[in-house]
């Protein structure tokens, strides 16, 4: 990747207590992480991310403060903490039943945590976006080193952006600014008029199955998308 001129890359532990990665179904350890985190610094990225999950399953306050000590000891360039958010297909929805009762029961007071982390830190928060079924109704923010905001982050919650995607599950956005459309966002001109900004989407499939055999499908579907810019 750092060959083919990626500047920013994520190492995402999510958790960095074992027993969490465990009960949640990861196939990292943390000693995974720490090898990977230092690999890619090896090579030469200097803006990684990491994602951490405020609320997991299982965990206290006192197993998410640790989680900040150790990702602080790697000093990312940017963190992003997210609130626990149930996906309908993740294992923890299918077995909410035997999970409820132990539910981490702190989430606000582990964001509250990790805001005051990264201030002590020298980050500083850059973005923030919300998601269905998050624990305690809170949200997701994106802290950063300053200088090293990912902008992607901003645009794409700001819906201005083209982007063309790739992996399983990705979904590909073109956002039209130029023509006045009977649907979409209004964006005021500099001259005080408004045009309506129209946004097209094609997504690629999910199994990494599927898409190994479709790849080319999934091209063309791009190609079609993007065809007129």
């Amino acid at each position: 990747m750092k060959e083919e001129g990626i500047t920013r890359i994520s190492v995402n532990p999510q958790s960095m207590q074992q027993k969490t990665l465990d009960l949640i179904g990861r196939r990292h350890t943390v000693e995974d992480v720490i090898n990977a985190f230092k690999l890619a610094r090896e090579c030469g990225f200097d803006n990684i991310n990491m994602d951490l999950i405020a609320g997991l399953n299982g965990e206290v306050l006192s197993d998410f403060t640790d989680t900040l000590e150790k990702v602080g000891e790697l000093e990312p360039d940017s963190i992003t903490v997210h609130t626990l958010a149930v996906k309908r297909a993740a294992r923890l929805n299918a077995e909410m039943d035997s999970y409820a009762d132990s539910l981490s029961k702190e989430t606000c007071l582990m964001t509250e945590a990790a805001e005051k982390f990264m201030a002590e830190k020298g980050y500083e928060p850059y973005y923030l976006y919300r998601q269905k079924n998050m624990s305690d109704n809170l949200e997701n923010v994106g802290y950063a080193k300053p200088g090293k905001e990912g902008l992607y982050n901003v645009l794409i919650m700001e819906e201005c952006h083209t982007i063309a995607a790739c992996g399983p599950g990705a979904s590909s956005k073109l956002v039209r600014s130029d023509e006045c459309f009977g649907g979409g966002f209004l964006n005021e001109a500099e001259d005080g008029e408004y045009k309506v900004r129209k946004i097209e989407r094609t997504e690629n499939v999910k199994s990494v199955k599927d898409y190994v055999e479709r790849t080319d499908e999934m091209i063309e579907r791009k190609r079609k998308l993007f065809s007129d810019i």
